[in-house]
């Protein structure tokens, strides 16, 4: 994937950074923690401006977001709360738990968004109860762009500084984001297994 995304970024410039961070927020599979790095070196050559190729990184993660957001908004939470009821098993969650947690991201929902756009895999989630709860947008562009702001700035940075040893992040965070996941569909299954429907 190296390749592809170092192509990318010399063909396309600050669009080849939005295009490749707006794919990693619709589909995770494409890791942030591969393409702002190659920015970040990039610049280091002299190719594109380091703040450029953040705010593009930045710019990119946003736009990627918006979708989910949208979708959790149409979703609404008296729909969600009818798929809990009918299918909570294989959503691992039940309605009153789902009122439980829209009520505390109702209190702490900046403060949720903001802590994960830092997290492989709720970077992209996170976008969904935002919706489902109705944050107002500009609260949630406003967290989400401070969160992203700071994730694609240090992977950046780090590509920077490191030079033409950048890939060796992929291979320090490649197997983090893993073990990140792993252990969601763990917990995922494990609900699952052990769900009980309310009386």
């Amino acid at each position: 994937m190296f390749p592809w995304i170092s192509d990318t970024i010399a063909g396309m410039g600050y669009a080849g950074i939005v295009l490749l961070m707006f794919l990693e927020n619709v589909f995770p599979p494409i890791p942030s923690e591969l393409v702002m790095p190659a920015a970040g070196f990039t610049a280091a050559r002299g190719e594109l401006n380091f703040a450029g190729v953040v705010l593009a990184g930045t710019l990119g993660s946003l736009l990627g977001a918006l979708p989910w957001y949208y979708a959790g908004r149409f979703l609404g939470d008296a729909r969600l709360k009818r798929l809990a009821s009918r299918h909570g098993r294989w959503l691992a969650v039940s309605s009153s738990e789902i009122e439980t947690a829209l009520r505390w991201f109702g209190h702490h929902g900046g403060k949720t968004v903001f802590a994960g756009r830092l997290i492989p895999t709720v970077r992209t989630l996170i976008s969904v109860p935002a919706g489902v709860a109705r944050m107002k947008l500009p609260a949630f562009l406003l967290c989400s762009a401070a969160g992203t702001l700071l994730w694609t700035g240090l992977l950046a940075r780090a590509g920077f500084l490191l030079g033409d040893q950048y890939e060796n992040i992929g291979s320090y965070l490649g197997p983090v984001s893993t073990v990140v996941v792993v252990l969601i569909v763990l917990a995922y299954v494990y609900r699952v297994v052990t769900f009980k429907r309310p009386a």
